[in-house]
């Protein structure tokens, strides 16, 4: 059994990269043969991956399996099965849409040779099992990713955001370099599993008076800040969306969203960093907020989706921060599922808004859109509709965890997800009560089916998925003591926050009544018009960094002058 799922290990990310050098051989001036070889081998390749994950269910808990690709050390555990099947189910998918979307472009099997080393790649880097192999997967994927956003070599916009996504993802890639060399010097090994038994060993090690684990921590952290396109260093995610539809979609197969992936395969280090988790918590959080306020203020479908992915990626690195590991998987993987099969509606999404908007004239648009209703209609008495709003939320939220996990309560970390739980509930169901309705009873029964069915679903889920993937209770439960928080501070940010979203929904739901950008020269249309300029050019990010950009090549102009090697 061992030796076989070792030979599936081995021959999973040899399997497209085999077929990146046979499809083009083969299909030699034939390209529609090159491009059936390789769907062809994905598929196999996905079967290869679902294969190891019935061997790593039927397999012990505790057991990870370990194979050699040459000098490369490949890992099998959970984590890295769950990612595999992952990266191989999202790259068939794009493999097939690729067959007839791509077939009038130029390059069309030279595109599918890049998607299938960029699929060998990324399975690569979920399999590592030794810091040597991981930094090489991690430093190909960034540059895999230049040649697939530049796939078009006559648009000079592709060309121009595919480097700076390159550049972006180098500065990325020298904390984790940093990451790597302190450990291996620190603790004298470069295979994870070791490397991983050392660090619980002895977590205090240092090098010239500093410590290892927490620098080492920190600098892990920033690399996937980089690569998962945090507030600051999220520039280029937005204006990849420029390049083939394809490649937006295998983006979220391992490549955008690697920072939760890194998060998870060094969890044993990021358990005696508390601090770097405080971190990923705030930076999360600032991205999660701004990527979905910039979201709504885009007029192009694919960069609205790209500033969606920003957003999701800050609530993916904050779930980190807040200790759940495992929840920022899961995060992952239906979010990639979900926003790669967005990436690859979007083409047909635009061909037929151009012919029809598709907004229904109905009560809801009707009520949106010209704030009247077109007949008369009922609403639930407004006291029982502000019970709901607040006690059914907490109520379907709490029991559905504490049946599950009686522990649940006593992480702080799990009470800030169920706050924000809380809060998207609590204004689904404030906003459905003031949308018009001819039977208000009959769909606010509907609306509590529906979210007790959802929370239900996703909290069996998670808490067997959190198992899956954690099958030692004693990592889980460190995890979530290191992100842990000074008790006064986390009652203080509770009710901060608290104040903050009442506030915004207030704001919100009653702009009009505040004659928010409403009549001009008002106060509030001000403050509004303000806002939306500065949401419209994207907090000025992208301005600053040009300006920068041109005063250092103005500067290094004037050394050279000065230098006179010009």
């Amino acid at each position: 059994m061992d030796q076989w799922v070792s030979w599936c290990l081995v021959v999973l990310p040899l399997l497209p990269a085999l077929s990146a050098i046979v499809a083009p051989l083969a299909g030699a001036g034939r390209p529609a043969q090159a491009a059936r070889i390789s769907v062809t081998m994905t598929a196999v390749t996905c079967a290869v991956a679902l294969a190891m994950l019935v061997a790593v269910l039927a397999a012990p808990e505790s057991e990870v399996m370990l194979a050699r690709l040459g000098p490369a050390a490949l890992l099998l555990d959970h984590l890295a099965v769950a990612m595999a099947v992952l990266v191989a189910a999202i790259s068939l998918v794009v493999h097939v849409y690729s067959v007839r979307y791509m077939a009038d472009e130029p390059g069309y099997v030279r595109f599918f040779a890049k998607l299938d080393l960029m699929t060998a790649v990324i399975l690569l880097m979920v399999i590592a099992a030794d810091l040597v192999t991981l930094l090489v997967a991690w430093f190909l994927i960034g540059v895999l990713l230049f040649f697939l956003l530049g796939f078009d070599t006559s648009r000079k916009a592709s060309g121009r955001y595919a480097l700076w996504t390159f550049l972006t993802y180098r500065v990325g890639d020298l904390p984790l370099v940093g990451a790597a060399l302190l450990l291996w010097h620190g603790y004298g090994t470069a295979q994870l599993p070791e490397l991983f038994t050392r660090i619980s060993a002895d977590p205090s090690v240092q090098l010239g008076g500093v410590a290892v684990v927490p620098l080492a921590a920190l600098l892990l952290a920033l690399a996937a800040f980089a690569r998962s396109a945090q507030f600051l260093l999220h520039t280029w995610l937005p204006y990849t969306m420029d390049g083939p539809t394809p490649v937006s979609a295998l983006m979220h197969a391992g490549i955008v969203n690697a920072g939760g992936f890194l998060f998870n395969r060094f969890a044993p280090v990021f358990v005696h960093a508390p601090n770097v988790l405080h971190l990923a918590f705030v930076v999360g959080l600032v991205t999660a907020l701004i990527g979905s306020a910039l979201m709504l203020t885009q007029n192009d479908v694919k960069k609205s989706l790209g500033y969606s992915t920003m957003g999701q990626m800050g609530f993916m690195i904050m779930e980190c921060g807040l200790g759940a590991f495992s929840l920022a998987v899961y995060h992952l993987i239906a979010h990639g599922l979900f926003k790669a099969t967005l990436f690859l509606g979007s083409g047909n999404v635009i061909s037929e808004s151009r012919h029809e908007d598709g907004v229904p004239p109905d009560d809801i648009y009707s009520f949106v859109v010209e704030r009247r209703p077109l007949r008369e209609v009922k609403k639930v008495p407004w006291l029982l509709a502000a019970l709901v709003t607040v006690l059914v939320p907490v109520l379907v939220l709490g029991l559905s965890h504490g049946v599950v996990a009686e522990d649940f309560f006593h992480k702080q970390g799990s009470v800030v997800l169920l706050f924000f739980g809380w809060v998207t509930g609590a204004q689904l169901f404030f906003s459905i009560h003031k949308l018009p309705s001819e039977n208000a009873w009959g769909l606010l029964t509907m609306i509590l089916l529906s979210f007790l069915i959802v929370v239900v679903g996703y909290t069996l889920i998670a808490h067997a998925f959190e198992a899956f993937l954690y099958p030692d209770p004693v990592l889980r439960d460190a995890i979530y003591a290191a992100a842990g928080i000074n008790d006064l501070a986390f009652v203080i940010l509770v009710l901060f926050f608290t104040a903050l979203l009442v506030g915004a929904w207030l704001v919100t739901f009653y702009a009009q009544s505040l004659e928010i950008g409403g009549k001009p020269g008002t106060r509030w249309n001000a403050i509004y018009l303000n806002l939306y300029a500065l949401f419209s050019r994207e907090f000025y990010v992208s301005v600053i960094y040009t300006q920068l950009s041109r005063s250092l090549l103005a500067a290094t102009k004037r050394v050279n002058i000065w230098l006179r090697w010009v």
